[in-house]
């Protein structure tokens, strides 16, 4: 027979358990109205206590154990979800990890867990979560939303292993809508040590103009609508802006703040390690394991401000395009692996950006082996000027080009030219023919042709430009579409360089229908604009940047 003291601590043992699951209850009760409130942080404090007082629940004598798992597990479920709301993405897994271990097969947490992993870029990851919950019977009173993440998480793995994007409808519909769904590719390029500084990012094959090489998402970005007079004050709260989120954005994901680690922060770039390129692939072991388990790499505030300092990158730069709404404003971002991308006179790419996302690609054809290159200023200018421009950003360009125009521009006829440029000389025509005289007698052939001429675009574009210059000095200087031809294999594709192009076409009364002047055509705009688009959307975009009409 049992003591009265035992039946008592019994008794008392279980009324314990009744207040604490009625507290357990009132607490489930509120964490939902909060979560349905949108109050994220709030939520996921009582989620918090839940799982606390359950877990205290186990440990005593519990009529119901399975009871308090299965609370235990949705409050996991939930609280992962509001730590998605507020992109703390790393945390948000591990809690869908500890709901999926009491039950594996629990469908919302598969939800859950699916949306976190592609908003990691784990595509292939996040599709297995999505088949898994499809198979649940839930998936049937759930069906639109379960089949459509199931083709989204397929669609953006395909374009993640292919690169077949196409922003085509976009273009025609003249930007309105959605904007196109893009997925992380990495392309032919791989990160080596670089000649011109530091680590770089090279070719691994041929690639023709046009060619995609890769696309990201900004880790952050920062717009604002500038105007023309706007003072520093208002540039410097863009800054300050997209440094606060750049920091919350390392602070809530481990992955994250390990690929911002990989960055240079401008000191002892020799020293600096070559990141494998698989790094930053979307399905890389690397990424799973970071975004999943804490102790990630933490950025010390200022060497983080130091890394945005040299590898943040503006949006509307001269070796940019930005397409859609975003082109009306002022933004600047980091793009982590754009930001491998060194600066050379000699560019062999250029960037589109498309909502968060750039588009980077050959500007010209490009070798395998050959170190890809942005202009991080305006190239299509004299040697002096040039470098004015880099002292600006704190180098000095040692390119193949600048170093084969120190050798030339030392030249007294060469000095003379480019001092009656600077001078603003009413007849350009001359300058060009003396330009042309000069390279004739100095005896400048091939790719340095292009360079002479991309130097002194300025007077070659407004010979082009007038029709009464063009009847002086027509015959005497070479045609537009030779010099458009080597400055393009020069320096790759630029939106001024086409303009010529097109106006060319246009006084020659063809335009871009016959077959060798569309072809033409459709390789420089494909330097500016990458292999995204078919040709009507590419023919739109240029007649409409190219300012010439049909």
């Amino acid at each position: 027979m049992r003591e009265p003291e035992e039946l008592q601590a019994e008794e008392d043992m279980e009324m314990e358990v009744e207040i604490e699951e009625e507290r357990i209850q009132n607490l489930r009760s509120k964490a939902t109205e909060l979560l349905l409130r949108e109050e994220y942080k709030d939520s996921i404090q009582a989620y918090s206590q839940i799982i606390n007082l359950c877990q205290k629940n186990i440990s005593k004598k519990n009529p119901d154990p399975i009871k308090i798992q299965k609370t235990i597990c949705l409050a996991y479920s939930n609280r992962a979800e509001a730590r998605a709301r507020l992109s703390e993405f790393s945390d948000a897994l591990k809690d869908c990890e500890e709901a999926l271990r009491i039950d594996k097969s629990h469908f919302k947490t598969l939800l859950c867990k699916g949306k976190i992993l592609l908003n990691l870029n784990r595509y292939s990851a996040a599709l297995g979560c999505f088949k898994e919950a499809n198979l649940d019977p839930q998936a049937g009173e759930n069906s639109d939303l379960v089949n459509g993440l199931l083709v989204k998480s397929k669609k953006l793995e395909f374009l993640s292993r292919s690169g077949a994007f196409d922003v085509s409808d976009w273009i025609l519909s003249g930007f309105k809508g959605k904007i196109p769904e893009f997925s992380e590719y990495i392309g032919a390029v791989e990160i080596k040590k670089s000649e011109i500084s530091g680590r770089g990012l090279f070719a691994t094959k041929n690639v023709e103009s046009g060619t995609l090489l890769f696309v990201t998402k900004a880790v952050a970005v920062d717009r604002a609508i500038m105007p023309q007079d706007s003072g520093e004050s208002a540039h410097l709260v863009i800054w300050k802006n997209f440094i606060d989120k750049v920091v919350e954005s390392a602070s809530k994901c481990n992955e994250i703040s390990n690929l911002i680690s990989n960055l240079s922060a401008g000191e002892d770039e020799e020293a600096l390690e070559v990141a494998d390129i698989g790094v930053f692939r979307p399905e890389s072991e690397f990424n799973s394991n970071s975004s999943s388990t804490s102790g990630g790499q933490k950025l010390d505030k200022g060497r983080l401000l130091s890394i945005l300092d040299v590898n943040s990158i503006l949006e509307d730069a001269i070796s940019a395009k930005v397409l859609g709404k975003n082109a009306d404003y002022q933004g600047v971002g980091l793009w982590i692996l754009a930001s491998f991308i060194n600066h050379s006179c000699d560019p062999n790419t250029r960037r589109v950006h498309i909502g968060d996302h750039v588009v980077v690609h050959a500007a010209r054809d490009v070798k395998a082996g050959e170190e890809l290159c942005f202009a991080y200023f305006d190239v299509l200018s004299p040697l002096n000027n040039r470098r004015e421009m880099a002292n600006n950003w704190g180098f000095r360009c040692k390119c193949k080009r600048c170093k084969f125009e120190e050798s030339v521009v030392y030249k007294q006829e060469m000095r003379e030219i480019e001092m009656a440029l600077g001078k603003g000389v009413v007849d350009m025509g001359n300058v060009v023919y003396r330009l042309e005289e000069g390279m004739r007698r100095l005896v400048v052939r091939g790719k340095g042709k292009g360079h002479l001429r991309a130097s002194f675009w300025e007077a070659y574009s407004r010979v082009f430009g007038s029709e009464k210059v063009m009847r002086k000095w027509g015959r005497k200087i070479p045609t537009a579409e030779a010099v458009v031809d080597s400055v393009f294999d020069a320096v790759g594709s630029d939106e001024r360089i086409v303009k010529v192009f097109l106006e060319g076409l246009r006084r020659g009364g063809g335009g871009m229908n016959g077959v060798l002047e569309m072809e033409k055509a459709m390789k420089l705009g494909r330097g500016i604009y990458g292999k995204v688009m078919k040709k009507q959307a590419l023919r739109r975009l240029m007649l409409q940047y190219g300012g010439v009409q049909e």
